[in-house]
């Protein structure tokens, strides 16, 4: 009984950590930011409904079809 108990908890320490591993890596991922001055400062990344523009001196995802003509 003893062993299935140690067990259990060893299982509960990995998921916990791998849990956190996740957190950071996704911190880390949406905590990039690229400053532009203009749109062609932006990267040109292929999309079929969003595209890169430059708001308020930084790129950002912007959906095609919000664009005003």
């Amino acid at each position: 009984m003893q062993r299935r108990k140690n067990m259990t908890e060893v299982l509960k320490f990995i998921y916990a950590m791998i849990l956190f591993l996740l957190f950071l890596v996704a911190i880390k991922v949406g905590g990039e930011h690229i400053f532009c001055t203009s749109d062609a400062d932006c990267t040109n990344i292929w999309n079929e409904y969003y595209i890169h523009k430059c708001v308020d001196h930084e790129c950002k995802w912007v959906w095609k079809w919000d664009l005003e003509p």
